[in-house]
């Protein structure tokens, strides 16, 4: 082990990224699915009071409905809903307005992007970065930041508690209670973590996964849904590597053509090109790497993958950054392809 670490100076440092295979074998479900709405980077689908909920930018829907339930001064940036029919919206803005009467907002979070309820006055809150906002997560990663953090407020009397720091940009979380402990998804370390309710010390729980995690949801049937919203691959790996360029990209380039995941691609010729990412012959391939993907991924009662939803490098349905069960179906936010989806259960097995 001491001889290896020595003979990396001189050799240099592999970059590997954990392959798409058993139960994340590639699939085309999500291309395939059910277009159920058509809208400008749909986020944060919610199940409260037999409706469907989600963002889009400024605005509050329920699914099927044409006009917004609400419209608020930020891009909504998270989305819980309580058993009492409690919302609370997290903003781009760092306020987090609780819809609830004589309710006072929450202030002093920097980058709130994901909430749930335990009980209608129990909120925990994922604060993504202490220095980005939610719309800068791509500078947050390219700048290798940690600052995120995990916290738990009581809506009946005020009180805050950091259940844990130091976390490279959480975002997503749901509590399991059987166990007393909050589940995160770690989007810079790819995985997932469990945190005591009290707090403590992170455990992982899913680690070394091929894409960014993003929101997680507990399914009525038992078991997860875990949303990624980006891929891994081996160029921006090295660009983590390289302190240098990757200083120098950040300070000259336009952050839309930075080499860094994405939530869409291929929507410019000034977008970098990687090599299979490119295509051959007027043909997208749908192995190429890629810097946007969409990925839904069934997870069971102990967080292990058992089944997964994809849209490729060749597909739009990219970016999913929410995804529940709704209806019978699982029910996933495109933002890179602004749609919503509907997809049969099952439909990602392979």
């Amino acid at each position: 082990m001491i001889f290896d670490s020595i003979l990396d100076v001189f050799r240099g440092r592999a970059v590997t990224i954990p392959p798409m295979d058993g139960a994340l074998r590639p699939n085309t479900a999500l291309d395939d699915a059910t277009v159920l709405v058509e809208c400008g980077g749909p986020d944060n689908l919610v199940p409260s009071g037999g409706k469907l909920l989600y963002s889009s930018g400024e605005k509050l829907f329920a699914l099927k409905t044409l006009k917004p339930l609400a419209t608020f001064g930020a891009p909504i940036t998270a989305l819980a809903a309580a058993s009492d029919g409690t919302l609370a919206v997290g903003l781009e803005s760092g306020r987090i307005e609780i819809r609830k009467p004589d309710a006072a907002p929450l202030d002093g979070f920097n980058c709130p992007v994901a909430l749930a309820f335990d009980g209608p006055n129990d909120l925990y809150i994922c604060n993504g970065s202490d220095t980005h906002k939610p719309s800068a997560w791509a500078s947050d990663l390219m700048h290798k930041n940690a600052s995120g953090s995990l916290w738990h407020v009581s809506l009946a009397t005020g009180a805050r508690q950091c259940l844990a720091r130091g976390l490279a940009f959480p975002y997503g979380l749901v509590i399991d209670t059987a166990n007393e402990r909050i589940i995160v998804s770690e989007s810079w370390r790819h995985r997932l973590i469990s945190i005591p309710k009290q707090g403590g010390v992170a455990t992982p729980l899913l680690s070394k996964l091929s894409g960014y995690p993003a929101r997680l949801s507990a399914r009525g049937s038992g078991g997860y849904l875990l949303s990624l919203f980006a891929p891994r691959n081996r160029l921006i790996e090295f660009v983590l590597l390289e302190d240098d360029y990757r200083a120098a990209m950040l300070r000259d380039i336009d952050s839309r053509y930075w080499i860094a995941p994405s939530l869409a691609s291929s929507r410019s010729f000034l977008e970098p090109l990687q090599n299979g990412g490119v295509k051959t012959m007027g043909i997208h391939k749908p192995w190429s790497p890629s810097r946007s993907y969409g990925l839904v991924a069934e997870l069971d009662a102990s967080f292990n993958p058992v089944s997964s939803y994809h849209s490729r490098a060749n597909g739009t349905r990219h970016g999913i950054t929410s995804a529940v069960e709704f209806g019978g179906k699982i029910v996933a936010a495109s933002k890179g392809g602004d749609v919503i989806l509907g997809v049969a259960q099952n439909r990602g097995l392979t």
